[in-house]
């Protein structure tokens, strides 16, 4: 099957990614329509006075069909507190 190999990986570092951040959860920092807007805060993220480290940073695509259009939302790691 097309693609196989590559959700295989993707998993894997997934699963890897979560088992370095330990515990905690994610909280959606950002929201947009827009994949220009998207690409902007990712930017502004990795490059800004205080950057932060793009392993612990999670996007979800949420398809849309006709009625409700396809949206981003960002999510940071925040580890839990000690």
């Amino acid at each position: 099957m097309p693609g196989q190999r590559k959700r295989k990986r993707q998993r894997e570092a997934a699963g890897r990614r979560s088992a370095t951040n330990g515990p905690g959860r994610w909280e959606a920092v950002f929201e947009t329509l827009d994949a220009a807007e998207l690409r902007d805060f990712l930017r502004r993220l990795s490059t800004g006075a205080d950057p932060v480290d793009l392993s612990t940073v999670r996007i979800d695509m949420a398809c849309g069909r006709a009625p409700t259009p396809a949206f981003y939302r960002v999510c940071l790691f925040v580890p839990d507190p000690t």
